[in-house]
């Protein structure tokens, strides 16, 4: 049998630990391909190295003296708890990463916190080092106390650490002392991280993650807890609710480097890929054909937000999309639930909507752009936060917001989170920065990041992760600048909006099709402007000074899809294609809209 340990890497967005597999890869020899150690192999889905971040926990391994290392790599935000829990049901023992400067984040925090409740064991390894300002000493005793805080065992606190820089490819056990490679880090994963425990019996395997191929159809991935399981065998797919099905493994895989090699039989403690089951979702067993025994399935951290998601109805749908309908839309959304645990969907109010319920403004907002990546068009609401009743009493979720910001900027920060009742917790000094820790509620995150870093000339770094729910906290200011709405259907022209200019600041730039009911800038004031920005100038034979200067124009304010979510009213929606984003009313017709408010006030 062959030697394996299954690990699973913790670090926050951005701490490198992406990098640091790569490393570990290119030190086994498993990728020679690999001539280019500037690109990452892990991240390998568009969204994820446009933003830096890991969204969907993917699988390596690495041959190192004769052991089986599986590396998992694990998503570093709250948003994609859903991944997380998965992920560590299939590991013996966790690596932490951390930067030497920045120290344990919120999102490091939320992963560590699940990973010590299940009894993994840790591996410290404190990245960066080469960084100017860097602390490793300050931060390894950081890590100690949040361990100690998240009540960790004397046996998890006794933790080993590894000092170094993955990008620069070394590991050590004294952060002073650089060494040639990163054997340091794979002699500390040998000896401390503990080998699956080998358990005799029939063959169990609890599902915990899928992949899709185009060839095979669905496959099934995760760890084999007892037995053995063999290509070809007979088995039972145990599924929630005691439902039993007898399906037949026709090919087994397992990892090797960064891709999958075919084998004839997986031991107790792989982790490996089943081809040829039908109809099993994330947290079902497969277990033995004659004497079937269920693993308990896979608990996920419930949804806190959620969103509505409609076909498009602009005036402009169809022009840039290939999935327009709402059997489309239906049809991926339930294809994301197969493989997205901490998503929930419901039909919406009318038959061409959905409610779909996440994680947070992120989890959702990567569907949102994964889904316009594939060529849909939709349109999205306004982003709603899920209050619960406990006690009799209404209660709404609270996160733990972190910023860091420079010194001058702290008034501003303290502000800007208190005015969306935000309480501070805490605030220390962190070299030339000031780290700041709140309790805020989750509707009071909503645009708060751009408002933030506006107030700070980009400078603050931003962090927040879900606490638990407590009693409402009242109504929070929103936006208080009402919508530049666009009313005639055409182009837009620069002359008009020339003229506008003192009403607002402007989305568009001049020259683009616009439709009425588009959202096209934001007011000055606090209540909605009908303009019309299509007016050209009227042409005469008579010549005048001044009247034919050159317009100019300030550039207009772009979105990113979170700020254009967090931005929107609640009579208002994105309309989301392959190509462009626009905002608009619901109702776009002018007199229908003010029909509806008088009803309303009515």
């Amino acid at each position: 049998m062959q030697d394996i340990r299954n690990i699973a890497i913790i670090a926050h967005v951005d701490h490198g630990k992406t990098t640091l597999v790569d490393r570990m890869i290119y030190q086994a020899r498993q990728a020679r391909e690999q001539e280019k150690l500037g690109e990452l192999i892990l991240d390998n889905n568009d969204l994820e190295r446009e933003r830096g971040i890991t969204i969907l926990a993917k699988n390596v391994s690495v041959i190192y003296k004769g052991v089986k290392i599986n590396v998992i790599d694990t998503p570093g935000h709250s948003d994609f708890g859903g991944e997380v829990e998965r992920v560590l049901n299939m590991a013996d023992g966790v690596i932490l990463l951390v930067d030497a400067f920045e120290g344990c984040m919120p999102q490091t925090r939320f992963v560590l916190q699940k990973a010590i409740e299940m009894g993994k064991k840790p591996v410290l390894v404190i990245n960066k080092v080469d960084k100017l300002n860097c602390r490793p000493d300050e931060v390894q005793e950081e890590v100690f106390d949040l361990m100690f805080s998240l009540g960790a065992t004397e046996d998890q606190l006794d933790f080993r650490t590894v000092y170094g820089s993955a990008k620069q490819g070394w590991m050590s056990t004294d952060w002073r002392q650089p060494a040639e490679d990163i054997t340091a880090l794979l002699d500390t994963i040998l000896e401390v991280i503990p080998s699956p425990e080998i358990v005799e019996g029939t063959p169990q395997m609890l599902i915990s993650s899928l992949e899709y191929s185009p060839y095979v159809g669905r496959i099934a991935v995760g760890r084999v807890t007892r037995g053995s399981l063999t290509a070809g065998m007979n088995t039972t797919l145990c599924k929630r609710y005691d439902i039993m099905q007898k399906q037949k493994i026709k090919e087994l895989m397992v990892f090797d480097g960064l891709g999958k090699a075919k084998v004839e039989e997986v031991q107790c403690g792989d982790i490996c890929a089943v081809v040829g089951l039908e109809g099993f979702e994330i947290g079902d067993t497969i277990a033995d054909f004659e004497n079937p025994e269920a693993l308990p399935p896979i608990e996920v951290d419930e949804p806190t937000m959620s969103m509505l998601f409609c076909i498009n109805n602009s005036p402009f749908f169809g022009r840039e999309g290939k999935f327009v309908t709402s059997r489309h839309l239906k049809d991926r959304l339930e294809k994301e639930l197969e493989k997205n645990l901490a998503l929930r969907v419901k039909p919406g109010p009318n038959a061409d909507s959905f409610v779909v319920y996440g994680r947070g403004v992120l989890h959702l907002s990567v569907l949102i752009e994964t889904m316009r990546r594939e060529g849909f068009e939709l349109q999205v609401g306004q982003p709603k936060v899920l209050d619960k009743v406990i006690g009799g009493q209404r209660c709404e979720p609270i996160e733990m917001l972190t910023i860091d910001v420079p010194e001058e900027f702290v008034g501003r920060a303290i502000e800007l989170v208190t005015r969306r009742k935000g309480a501070l917790i805490q605030m220390e000094g962190r070299g030339d920065r000031t780290h700041l820790e709140f309790d805020i509620p989750s509707r009071g995150l909503m645009g708060l990041r751009s408002n933030l870093l506006t107030a700070t000339q980009g400078e603050a770094v931003v962090a927040h992760r879900l606490k638990g729910y407590e009693p409402y906290k009242g109504d929070i200011e929103r936006r208080t600048n009402g919508s530049l709405v666009s009313l005639e259907t055409g182009v837009s022209v620069a002359y008009s909006m020339d003229k506008l200019q003192d009403r607002g600041r402007f989305f568009i730039e001049p020259g683009v099709d616009i439709y009425e009911g588009q959202v096209v800038g934001e007011h000055t004031r606090d209540r909605d402007l009908n303009i019309n920005i299509c007016k050209t100038k009227k042409l005469t034979n008579m010549r005048a000074s001044g009247s034919d200067d050159k317009v100019m124009l300030p550039p207009p304010v772009v979105f990113s899809l979170e700020e254009a979510l967090e931005y929107i009213q609640e009579d208002e929606l994105v309309e989301v294609t392959p190509k462009s984003m626009r905002l608009r009313k619901i109702i776009l017709n002018e007199i229908e809209r003010k029909r509806k408010s008088s009803d309303f006030d009515c």
